[in-house]
This record gives structure tokens, C-alpha cells and sequence, in this order.
């Protein structure tokens, strides 16, 4: 067999879940902790090696890849280029931004910022997100807010956004972003940590500039007017879930029994059904619930039964 069923990794964090990870998995997971960090290179900021993914043999993920990347990742690739997260938010998460690439690569020394999305695989009647700023908010307007932890000024400037269940959301880096409470979610995104938190106080935390201070990390948030026709255009449609503007940074497929899974590194979520996974060295049973890792050395696979799955990706 090639392909891992992965257990469950849940770094601690500031928020709190609902339990809903370890409903929807089938192996153990923590009720009260709201993130699992599925098939993860990367360590949470500034706290490796907390979110690393060890595989059911008791190796790090991170370091079996640097062993022989070619049998991870394929041919000439030295890094998987993506995250994915099940995230329950048990309560809405503080307003905040993520670097995109240039200011990652100026200020964080990194070649990847957090552009990200969102698949929905369960939310409350009336869930919601806020994305985007619904008007301009000026440099100093904003600085205010955050130093003052304004946060129903700042809540009130976003576009507050209705979801469902089998909704996918692009979220691109500088963004500003809160996910409400009662959602169930599939994320992927770049691999990094780096979040500029503009919301912290309510949450106990002391601060949230990456240690740059908040003059420096306030210039990576996107503070122009997102209006309904350009959030339109971050989502996609059944299959291909995201829009073209994700293909940059990676890439999120909705696939049903009789699909082709093509071969690549990529992480399964099985978000629906039954049924199974084959191919030339691997025949494994699959549920809803499921999150499985997928090397490059496995090949193309096929699904089959009454079975639904996300694929993620990098591009």
C-alpha cells in the first residue's frame, strides 16, 4: 500500500471548537481542540514542531519527504506547497489578514504567504463569514481600530457573507476574513503559519503582528472595497470548486465514485458516503470522514461506490 490513512493532528490553539472534528473523523480525535492539520510540512508559528504530521509508522511527515522527495512528490519537486486544515469553529474567529508572497518574502523570509479557501462540509442554519472590507477604509482608520480593538467598527466595514454546506470560497492572501461560528471545513492553503490578527483582545491574546509590530504588518491587509461582484468571482462551481485565481497557489476537486484520481501528491477528505480506493498498489475502504495521504509514487487511482471526495492539491 502506498496510500496512508492519516490520524488525527490537533494542535492546540486560541479558539474554540465543537466537537465536530471528532464527530466526522473515524479515529481519534479531540473533542475541544477546532483544527486538524491533515498530511502537514509546516509547524505553527513559531511553535515546531507543534502541527507536523507523523505517519502511522512514527515518522514525521516533514522529514520522510526530504528523504526521497521524488517518491512523495514526483519528479523534480522538493516541497508538498500546500496546508490543509479541518477547522470547527465552535465560535467566530477574530477578524484577520494573511501575507501574500511579496510581503511574506520581504518581511517573514519565506517564498509562500496564505492565500487560502474554504470547502463547507456542514453549517448552522444562518452561518456565516465576513470577507473583505465593504468600503475603503483608510490606513489610519484601520491602525485605529486595531489599537483600540474596535472590533464592532471593524465588523461592520466587512461584508458579511451567508454559506452552506458544499460552498467553496477562495480567500486570497491580505484579505480581511472571520469565519462565524458553527461551520465544519476543509481549508487548503499555502504552507505557512502567518496570520496579522486585527481582532485579539476578546481572545485573550496580548497581540497579533508576527512580531513586526503593527505599523510594519497592517501594510499587508487589502483595505479597498470588495463589492458583491467581485466576491462573486471567488467562488467556483461543483467540480472544479475554485476559480481560476486559486490556480497560482493550488488547486481543490470534488470527485464521486467512478472518478479518476490523477496521480500526484494530494490529500483526500472524504466528506460524504462509502465506498473504495484502488489502484495498481492500493485497494483501501473509505468513509465519510476519512482523510488520506497520497504520494506520487501510488499512480493514478479510481473511486468507486457511493463515495464523495475533496482532492487537494498544489498546482
Amino acid at each position: 500500500m502506498t496510500v496512508e490513512a492519516l490520524p488525527a493532528n490537533q494542535p492546540e490553539t486560541f479558539y474554540r471548537g465543537a466537537g465536530r472534528i471528532a464527530e466526522f473523523r473515524n479515529v481519534p480525535a479531540l473533542d475541544d481542540r477546532p483544527e486538524d492539520w491533515v498530511g502537514s510540512t509546516t509547524a505553527r508559528f513559531g511553535l515546531a514542531p507543534s502541527g507536523l504530521s507523523t505517519l502511522t509508522d512514527g515518522r514525521v511527515l516533514a522529514e520522510a519527504i526530504a528523504a526521497d522527495p521524488g517518491w512523495w512528490l514526483g519528479p523534480g519537486r522538493t516541497d508538498p506547497g500546500i496546508l490543509v486544515k479541518l477547522l470547527d469553529a465552535g465560535q467566530r474567529l477574530p477578524l484577520h489578514v494573511h501575507p501574500d508572497r511579496r510581503y511574506a518574502t520581504a518581511h517573514l523570509a519565506s517564498p509562500y504567504g496564505k492565500t487560502e479557501a474554504w470547502v463547507i462540509v456542514s453549517a448552522r442554519p444562518g452561518a456565516y463569514v465576513h470577507l473583505g472590507f465593504a468600503r475603503d477604509v483608510a490606513a489610519g482608520e484601520l491602525a485605529a481600530w486595531v489599537a483600540g480593538q474596535h472590533t464592532d467598527e471593524m465588523l461592520a466595514a466587512t461584508n458579511r457573507i451567508p454559506i452552506a454546506a458544499g460552498d467553496a470560497i477562495l480567500c486570497p492572501a491580505g484579505l480581511p476574513h472571520a469565519i462565524g461560528d458553527g461551520i465544519l471545513l476543509v481549508e487548503i492553503q499555502e504552507p505557512t503559519d502567518f496570520s496579522v490578527l486585527l481582532e485579539y483582545e476578546n481572545f485573550g491574546l496580548a497581540d497579533g503582528h508576527l512580531g513586526l509590530g503593527y505599523d510594519l504588518a497592517l501594510q499587508c491587509v487589502d483595505r479597498g472595497a470588495w463589492t458583491p461582484e467581485r466576491l462573486d468571482g471567488l467562488r467556483g462551481g461543483d467540480q472544479r470548486l475554485l476559480p481560476a485565481a486559486a490556480d497560482e497557489f493550488f488547486a481543490a476537486r470534488r470527485l464521486r465514485g467512478g472518478d479518476r484520481v490523477e496521480q500526484g501528491f494530494s490529500v483526500l477528505v472524504a466528506v460524504a458516503g462509502e465506498g473504495r480506493l484502488t489502484g495498481e498498489n492500493d485497494d483501501l475502504a473509505l468513509r465519510r470522514g476519512d482523510t488520506l495521504l497520497v504520494p506520487y509514487a501510488a499512480g493514478p487511482l479510481n473511486l468507486r461506490g457511493q463515495v464523495e471526495v475533496i482532492r487537494l492539491a498544489a498546482s
